[in-house]
């Protein structure tokens, strides 16, 4: 499928300046930005303590965006960093690994399986299934909503699920869980793929998280077709 990968990442970059309160084109500038922390429209709803802080970078500039009480310190900390270093500091408690699809092509199908997308509030009816924490938010409320799913079942019991999150108006979030006796079957990445190529088919921008010491996540990431994209920090000490 082809991809433009200009566009998908303008708009990550349209959004992730939202959701830091600086400008699209800090991105690409060189050293450190620091940008005042703010709650702007059109942010992606995830949870924020009364102080905060994000150290993200696209390969480029490193932008740091904190609440004004601690800006000062973080400010004085970070000064004359590089970007190693920043990521380094003894406030940043992990980072989080994001990937855009680059190269999604169909991958070969594992045959002994059954497939199916669900989605809207059909996807409630999946809540029962309380082994797939990765792709489903459990929650009909939630502020970040489960949008689609593609279900693997073996036998009549759904023993994949690959998920979508409608984190902001042109961004889902894609998660992947196969039960411990599937894995290994290329599942995961077909999962992924396929789900990531539905997603692109509708107009969005499918993306994909890993943890800094999740290797496993971060080959299906890469064999279902995504490379990466940014880092940010995940949590903090602040």
């Amino acid at each position: 499928m082809s991809v433009n990968i200009r566009l998908l990442t303008l708009t990550v970059q349209s959004q992730l300046a939202i959701d830091l309160n600086c400008n699209p084109d800090d991105f690409n500038k060189e050293g450190l930005i620091f940008c005042e922390s703010k709650v702007n429209p059109g942010r992606r709803p995830f949870p924020r303590e009364e102080r905060h802080l994000d150290i993200l970078t696209m390969g480029k500039a490193i932008i740091v965006s904190a609440t004004p009480d601690i800006m000062p310190n973080i400010q004085e900390q970070l000064q004359g960093k590089s970007r190693d270093e920043a990521f380094a500091m003894p406030f940043v408690y992990t980072t989080a690994h994001y990937y855009l699809p680059t190269d999604i092509k169909p991958l070969q199908k594992p045959t002994d399986y059954d497939y199916e997308f669900v989605e809207g509030t059909d996807i409630h009816k999946l809540y029962v299934y309380k082994e797939f924490e990765n792709c489903m938010q459990y929650d009909i409320n939630h502020p970040r909503p489960d949008v689609l799913i593609l279900t693997a079942k073996k036998d009549g019991k759904i023993i994949a699920m690959a998920g979508a999150s409608a984190d902001g108006e042109d961004m889902w979030q894609i998660g992947i869980d196969v039960l411990p006796e599937h894995r290994q079957t290329g599942l995961a990445a077909y999962l992924t793929s396929c789900l990531a190529i539905e997603i692109l088919a509708r107009g969005k921008v499918p993306y994909y998280c890993t943890s800094s010491s999740n290797i496993a996540s971060q080959r299906v990431a890469f064999r279902s077709g995504f490379s990466p994209a940014w880092v940010c920090t995940y949590k903090t000490l602040i």
